[in-house]
């Protein structure tokens, strides 16, 4: 049986950055206040004409390079993202299309919010180990500023926009060695978006934003991500000292710390960009990895921990030799 193994990772951030001293003009916060409660320093807003799967292709275009491979080659399109172009198609159909992929290969969207991005790597290792796919593309992106209320100033202070992506290839060498996908949804309305397009058009303008119940939600993350840490460990008779670096969603630097807790890790060996990136749903995991692929801190044959936390509740994990 073969293993999906990372050869190419790729990433894109808007141009516009959004500072905190720009909040403080806009809604009752302080710079201080953001930093001392989230770690986040600042974020990337998409302009006006951006849409996410603008973001999407040219965080997959960079994996691609990186990957050495032509975008034909793709057989498999994963997008994992909350705030697609419209209702359909998908934008892994908008981005087939956009990375001139004329193999009629299958394209879709995963809907995970902040565990988006390692339920799309657990679809396409699927895909790979069964045969179905040589070559996929997991990406994922976000617009997640166009579903912030800009005067919630507990929500509007954390997210930012982005996209990141990885391709997949079909190895005999190690690379994915599981992936551990879970969701509850007994929890939606700590951290939601009540409504969408089967609930009517006037109601969905006048209430599409996250809503969110932060203590609890941050209470619900550290225990489940200590606990699909575990998890993972075990499937894989590893201890956590094998583990070479964490790559966590990025939400909150709090949540991180508490993370690297659990697992024994010192900082240093903890993937963090929320300074610069905020939280950028989906996009928030690759995005990181990106940046510690190419800075030279994650090398080949290192063991990595991916964990994300996200609205459903939705959360997993994967554990990926690199």
């Amino acid at each position: 049986m073969k293993h999906a193994r990372i050869i190419g990772t790729g990433s894109y951030l808007p141009e516009k950055v959004l500072e905190n001293s720009d909040l403080e003009k806009m809604v009752d916060t302080t710079d201080q206040w953001i930093r001392e409660r989230t770690g986040i320093e600042r974020r990337h807003i998409a302009a006006d004409s951006e849409t996410t799967c603008d973001l999407a292709e040219k965080a997959a275009r960079n994996a691609i390079d990186a990957a050495g491979i032509n975008s034909n080659d793709i057989d498999l399109i994963v997008v994992a993202t909350t705030t697609a172009d419209c209702v359909f198609p998908s934008v892994a159909c908008l981005l087939q299309h956009r990375l001139k992929i004329t193999n009629a290969c299958p394209a879709f969207d995963v809907q995970a919010v902040c565990a988006g991005f390692v339920y799309a790597l657990g679809v396409a290792n699927t895909y790979i180990r069964a045969g179905s796919a040589t070559n996929v593309l997991v990406v994922g992106a976000e617009t997640f500023s166009r579903i912030l209320n800009w005067e919630d100033r507990n929500t509007c202070v954390l997210f930012g926009d982005g996209a990141g992506a990885v391709v997949l290839q079909a190895s005999d060498a190690p690379g994915i060695h599981s992936t551990h996908l879970h969701a509850d949804g007994s929890y939606s309305e700590l951290l939601h978006v009540p409504e969408g397009i089967s609930r009517g058009y006037a109601e969905m303008q006048q209430q599409a934003y996250v809503q969110m119940r932060g203590s609890e939600v941050f209470r619900m993350a550290v225990s489940k991500l200590a606990e699909v840490a575990d998890e993972a460990l075990i499937a894989n008779n590893l201890d956590k000292t094998e583990i070479d670096w964490l790559v966590p969603h990025q939400a909150n630097l709090r949540i991180i710390k508490a993370t690297a807790r659990k697992l024994s890790m010192t900082l240093d060996k903890v993937v963090v960009t929320v300074q610069d990136h905020g939280n950028t749903s989906a996009a928030s995991i690759p995005l990181a990895l990106d940046v510690a692929v190419r800075d030279g801190r994650i090398k080949t044959g290192e063991k990595l921990l991916l964990e994300g936390f996200g609205g459903g509740f939705t959360w997993g994990a994967a554990l990926i030799t690199f």
